[in-house]
C-alpha cells in the first residue's frame, strides 16, 4: 500500500544505514538500524505508523535533503 508520508526507502547493509525519503521532498538517514527492523517496515501495512514507533526517537539521524 502506498504510504502518504513515505515516498522510498533503501536500506544500506553494510553501513546499517536506513534512508527514507518523504513525500514532502526531505530525506533522512537513520544510522546503526539492525537488517530486521529495516525487514518489518517492509513488512509493516503502515511505513509510517511502522516509522514512527519503532525507528524516530531510537536512531540517531541526519538529514540529508
Amino acid at each position: 500500500m502506498p504510504s502518504s508520508v513515505i515516498k522510498y526507502c533503501h536500506y544500506h547493509e553494510d553501513r546499517r544505514v536506513l534512508r527514507v525519503g518523504y513525500q514532502s521532498g526531505a530525506v533522512y538517514d537513520y544510522l546503526e538500524v539492525p537488517e530486521e527492523v529495516y525487514l518489518s517496515m517492509k513488512a509493516a501495512f503502515s511505513k509510517g505508523t511502522f516509522l514512527n514507533r519503532h525507528i524516530k526517537g531510537k536512531y540517531k539521524f541526519r538529514k540529508i535533503a
